[in-house]
């Protein structure tokens, strides 16, 4: 064993609550919560059966935990769903990496573009089984306003987001911009996910081309600097 280099600090012992080196604590630390794996079984039979195959005896066979699991989480199916249209946002919200993400201050509109246009390709790609999840949720939260709440809430975290990025372009109106934006993309979603054109799915320098559109006739029909 070799000895540490010169002046090397001492290796610092594992902070209050830390898990020791080794220990199983160590092992699991970078496994789901037994909350985000019951979210994500969740998500996964919502793409696979639709809101009627969503129980908790399912969650629990096909996550391959012992019955009765799922409940101990989320008691009744209202926070079934919570728990999924949480764990919904907090995946959507990572399909762009850091560094992936457009800089308001600085790569105006060409950044912009790259990052919806990224988002949008993998949600029709890689990450299609997560958006038929959203449209079941969505068409629940219809008809369920307690569930509808914390949709919107959700949603509105990469909506304000979106806004900032908008404005930063120098919007006049950035509400409806964004809401353009978002039209654009979730129409696209819709129907290569579940519509018409579901065996046709665009590539990544289409979808760019369909935003640069999109956002020239933004800026040409309303004088708007986006």
């Amino acid at each position: 064993m070799s000895a540490p280099p010169p002046n090397a600090p001492p290796p610092s012992a594992p902070g209050p609550g830390s898990p020791r080196p080794g220990s199983p604590r160590a092992a699991n630390a970078s496994e789901p919560s037994r909350a985000d794996l019951v979210a994500d079984t969740a998500l996964a039979l919502l793409a696979e059966r639709g809101m009627r195959g969503l129980t908790h005896r399912a969650v629990d066979e096909a996550a391959g935990l012992p019955q009765g699991s799922t409940s101990n989480v989320a008691r009744t199916r209202q926070a079934l769903l919570e728990l999924a249209v949480r764990r919904l946002a907090d995946r959507e919200e990572r399909v762009l990496a850091p560094h992936e993400m457009p800089d308001r201050r600085a790569g105006g509109v060409d950044a912009l573009v790259e990052g919806l246009a990224l988002a949008t390709h993998r949600a029709l790609t890689r990450n299609r089984e997560l958006t038929l999840a959203r449209y079941e949720l969505a068409l629940e939260a219809t008809r369920r306003p307690e569930l509808r709440a914390h949709f919107d809430a959700a949603g509105a975290r990469f909506r304000d987001r979106l806004g900032a990025m908008v404005a930063a372009l120098g919007s006049a109106d950035p509400d409806r911009h964004v809401l353009s934006l978002i039209a654009w993309a979730d129409g696209l979603m819709f129907s290569c996910v579940a519509g018409t054109f579901h065996a046709r799915v665009p590539d990544l320098d289409e979808v760019r081309a369909g935003l640069r559109e999109l956002l020239r006739g933004i800026h040409d029909g309303g004088k708007d600097v986006v």
